[in-house]
């Protein structure tokens, strides 16, 4: 029996491709549970229909996330944090502390999608990727800077730095 797959289905295909299966498994499984149709010519336009849909949407879906990946390359974030010697912060800038300077511009980026190994400890410029969609990401300059009034430990270079975060 050729059925077409309304939906993923593990070990046999993806949604919307033909394939054969027992006549049982057909009837009894796949069908009633709304994960295939059989194949016949009403069914195959249906999901024609259903396909150019789909891919209008995910070309919609694309653009707004285009524009989302080129808005966040363009912000740059700025940390104040008391600092000790050698450039290492009290305590440290983590996803959450990204994720909320993201939320008071506007930006409504899940904590999860913020690629941050593990939290900023020292001061210097960082480039954070936050993943977007599975194949978009955008990159967040972040800036971990001493509090003002704190005198640099002695010794300490002043020159920036910009490094990736560890990912």
């Amino acid at each position: 029996m050729r059925v077409i797959l309304k939906q993923d289905v593990e070990k046999l295909g993806r949604r919307g491709d033909v394939v054969n299966v027992a006549p049982g498994f057909g009837r009894n499984y796949l069908i009633p549970r709304k994960m295939a149709l059989e194949v016949t010519p009403t069914n195959v336009k249906a999901i024609e229909i259903e396909r150019a849909v789909q891919k209008k949407k995910l070309e919609a879906e694309r653009k707004v996330h285009q524009s989302l990946v080129e808005k966040l390359n363009q912000v740059s974030l700025t940390f104040t944090r008391r600092a000790g010697e050698k450039d290492i912060i009290f305590g440290s800038v983590s996803s959450g502390d990204v994720k909320d300077a993201l939320d008071a511009l506007g930006y409504d980026i899940d904590k999860k999608r913020i690629l941050l190994d593990e939290p900023i400890k020292r001061l210097g410029n960082f480039a954070v990727p936050v993943k977007i969609s599975s194949e978009d990401r955008a990159e967040v300059k972040i800036v971990v800077a001493r509090e003002e009034g704190e005198a640099p430990a002695a010794g300490a270079e002043t020159g920036e730095k910009t490094e990736p975060a560890k990912t």
